[in-house]
């Protein structure tokens, strides 16, 4: 399997879908399943019926995963969505925003 290009913690744009054009925090990385949780984003409400644990019982809203191809990385520099490349600096591998060439980590 080869290297994740999107990490937990980084900063997403997403590219399409409902959410096009809003940004957030990678909380999981789910690789095997190719997809992702991003905060604020791609928001599922659970109509949650009362139980002993939660006698209130009511909405319950939490980001759903979703597909690690929607989203680019946010380009620490433009602060635009960019594509990811691997280049090896001082003998680690280091993350590259292809558009600015801004390493971004390491």
């Amino acid at each position: 399997m080869s290297a994740a290009k999107i990490k937990k913690g980084d900063n997403v744009i997403v590219r399409s879908g409902k959410d096009k054009g809003r940004t957030g925090q990678v909380l999981s990385v789910l690789p095997k399943e190719g997809k992702i949780v991003v905060a604020g984003v791609n928001v599922a409400a659970r109509h949650r019926k009362p139980t002993q644990v939660n006698p209130q019982g009511g909405i319950e809203r939490r980001e759903a995963p979703m597909a690690i191809s929607k989203v680019g990385l946010v380009d620490p520099k433009t602060g635009a969505a960019t594509r990811i490349r691997f280049e090896e600096k001082d003998g680690k591998k280091v993350r590259v925003a292809v558009k600015s060439g801004e390493a971004i980590d390491g």
